[in-house]
């Protein structure tokens, strides 16, 4: 970033110390739960199998298909699109100062959702390159509505009045979803996306996400400090010679990235992106370097764990990511709705 982004910022308060322990912590975790992820399932299949099918795979036999062809896929995606929308979150509420800020409460998910919707009713058969880039669209669609909605609300844009649009919105865009799967006979062919879930991801998913996912994260990070500033305020920021507009112009393509990219592989898995930045902030601190990357593991290991749950609450059936993460993150969104006062 060039310096006219990234000012030299005042003190903030972080703990070093602590994101380097909570990282080295998530990272064992997560090695674990994906190693406990791919071995269970339908089929338990035990550990030094596990460990042969990734290393030294053998086509023939039945149980290193099934972790190269199916589970491998389905954990390293669910890895990366828990981190895309934690990150997505985290960014979320430093550049608005919205602690209510999520791509799922304000209207990213539901909009992809729609889009993606609306492709399978439009053009049948698109391959999944274009739905992603139709993701993207639909994400930044939700997101302007929700913000234009808002806006129209007397004494301007508070936190709580932009979660109340971003409900309004996200129910009216389901609504819209519904119909459309209703009207058109497509509930099997889309209940993957309006339920959220990661059954049935293949490495083309995997492969077509990456580098989107790499991209977004690379720039997430270079941002990381200029989020620091935002989340300040305007006028610190500005103060300290930050170019608020384009910072979060640029915030925004990177949310963008993440949740639309998300969405195309995992459907409309909530609340991530709302609770696990709170987490990472008690933990670390407030300064976003540390906030992203402790974020993005915690994501990480957040939606690894809910697939293995979705897969073991009434197994051999799936119960949907999406209900799981729900059970967590609407008594938290409610928590913090009750907590800030501003806006009512």
């Amino acid at each position: 970033m060039n310096r006219s982004l990234e000012p030299a910022s005042p003190d903030v308060r972080s703990r070093p110390l602590a994101a380097t322990l909570l990282m080295l912590g998530c990272l064992a975790a997560l090695a674990a739960g994906l190693v406990w992820s791919v071995s269970v399932g339908a089929a338990t299949i035990d550990l030094k199998t596990v460990w042969a099918a990734v290393f030294t795979p053998n086509p023939e036999l039945t149980a290193h298909q099934i972790i190269q062809e199916v589970r491998l896929p389905r954990v390293l995606s669910g890895a990366m699109v828990g981190a895309s929308f934690a990150v997505a979150g985290a960014i979320m509420q430093g550049m608005t100062r919205n602690p209510l800020a999520d791509p799922s409460i304000l209207g990213l998910n539901a909009g992809a959702s729609l889009f993606l919707v609306l492709t399978f009713v439009l053009r049948p058969g698109t391959g999944y390159t274009e739905l992603i880039l139709i993701s993207f669209c639909g994400a930044g669609f939700g997101a302007a509505l929700v913000y234009g909605v808002g806006s129209l609300a007397r004494g301007g844009l508070t936190p709580v009045k932009l979660a109340l649009a971003g409900a309004a919105v996200a129910a009216l865009l389901a609504s819209l979803t519904s119909g459309l799967i209703i009207t058109f006979n497509l509930a099997q062919d889309v209940l993957f996306y309006t339920a959220g879930g990661l059954q049935g991801t293949r490495w083309e998913q995997v492969r077509l996400m990456l580098p989107w996912f790499g991209a977004a994260m690379v720039g997430g990070l270079a941002l990381s400090r200029s989020v620091t500033l935002l989340s300040l305020g305007e006028d610190v920021a500005k103060g300290l010679g930050l170019r608020t507009g384009l910072v979060r112009a640029l915030c925004t393509v990177v949310v963008l990235l993440l949740a639309g990219a998300s969405v195309a592989v995992a459907g409309g898995v909530g609340f991530v992106g709302l609770v696990v930045p709170h987490v990472a902030r008690a933990l670390v601190g407030l300064d976003y370097r540390l906030i992203l990357p402790s974020s993005a593991l915690l994501g990480a290991l957040l939606l690894v764990l809910a697939d293995l749950g979705a897969r073991m609450v009434n197994p051999p059936f799936e119960t949907p990511v999406g209900l799981l993460t729900a059970l967590v993150g609407v008594p938290f969104f409610l928590y913090l709705a009750r907590r800030d006062k501003r806006g009512m």
